[in-house]
């Protein structure tokens, strides 16, 4: 026996991901004005940290629009070809854009050396009004996502857009310390720190879009407490070869199968309400492909999960 359900969890997420796309859009028309704001003062008032920070929102342009285009394919219904939808469109464009990140990191840093071994005066005036700009801009559009945190995709534009936000703070109190201590190299410092706290923020984001690719267990499960909860059902004997892996942002899937004695199949499709409830319940897994087999296979047979409960930890049915 099989079940494959689809639970409410995932018109949830195509609802989500609708909403999101005009926050993502929005954001996207302020960054390309930030970027140009950013260049020309940084031109101008020869600033290594604006020019820097206007390269770092600059790449925001093709994450948001990368995001925003896989927030509309992940409402796609699925296909033949894509049984599964679009739904993890958005977990490969945090991939992507992590990517992205770490080569701007990357440059940033250089950059910033560079300007550090040759210092040049900068127009500290300048530098405050863009950074203040800024400052509003990306504070923004972290606001509006805010909310959203729970998606990786829209995560990644989130944490971006913070660091952008944090960015700015450090460009106002190094142009005042410019400006009142006559401290230069203050400017090519906070470059660096830039480059730096993007360069955290990307790996973190690859880590977590590549685990999620590779069909990587979700972080806030552990596969014994899984199996001891399908155990724990009344007359599930065995549990094996059992997978949990994340289909999108809020959909997370289960296989496996379940040894249960022989039985009516009435009684069996009460055992697997019983597990389906117990693991939307406990762990949020909502789509689950279950197959049932005959207890006391051999040992040779090659169980993955832990032995069967004893039978008295298991939850008696009550009697009249």
């Amino acid at each position: 026996m099989h079940l494959h359900p689809h639970g409410a969890a995932e018109g949830h997420a195509h609802s989500h991901a609708a909403n999101s796309s005009g926050v993502l859009g929005g954001a996207m028309l302020a960054t390309l004005a930030l970027v140009i704001v950013e260049f020309a003062a940084g031109t101008l008032g020869h600033s290594i940290a604006l020019v820097s920070d206007g390269v770092h929102n600059l790449t925001d342009v093709p994450t948001i629009l990368i995001s925003w285009i896989a927030a509309r394919w992940s409402v796609r219904p699925p296909t033949p070809e894509k049984t599964y939808g679009y739904q993890r469109s958005g977990v490969l464009a945090a991939f992507v854009n992590a990517i992205l990140l770490v080569l701007v990191a990357l440059y940033i840093l250089f950059e910033s050396y560079e300007r550090l071994l040759r210092p040049v005066k900068v127009r500290t005036e300048l530098m405050i009004i863009v950074a203040v700009f800024a400052l509003l801009v990306n504070g923004g559009i972290t606001l509006g996502l805010v909310r959203n945190r729970e998606d990786l995709n829209l995560r990644s534009i989130l944490i971006h857009n913070f660091g952008d936000a944090l960015s700015n703070v450090a460009i106002i109190v190094g142009a005042l310390a410019i400006r009142w201590a006559g401290v230069n190299w203050a400017d090519p410092v906070i470059g660096m720190g830039i480059g730096l706290m993007v360069l955290w923020s990307a790996v973190g984001i690859l880590r977590e879009s590549s685990h999620i690719l590779l069909e990587g267990l979700p972080r806030n499960l552990k596969l014994e407490d899984v199996a001891h909860a399908v155990l724990e059902v009344e007359n599930v004997q065995e549990v094996h070869d059992i997978h949990v892996w994340t289909i999108g942002s809020e959909l997370q899937a289960l296989s496996c199968h379940v040894c249960i004695p022989d039985m009516h199949m009435e009684q069996s499709e009460k055992i697997l309400a019983a597990i389906r409830q117990r693991l939307a319940d406990r762990f949020h897994i909502t789509h689950t492909t279950i197959q049932f087999e005959r207890a006391g296979l051999p040992s040779e047979a090659g169980y993955f999960m832990p032995e069967p409960l004893p039978p008295e930890t298991k939850p008696q049915r009550s009697r009249r």
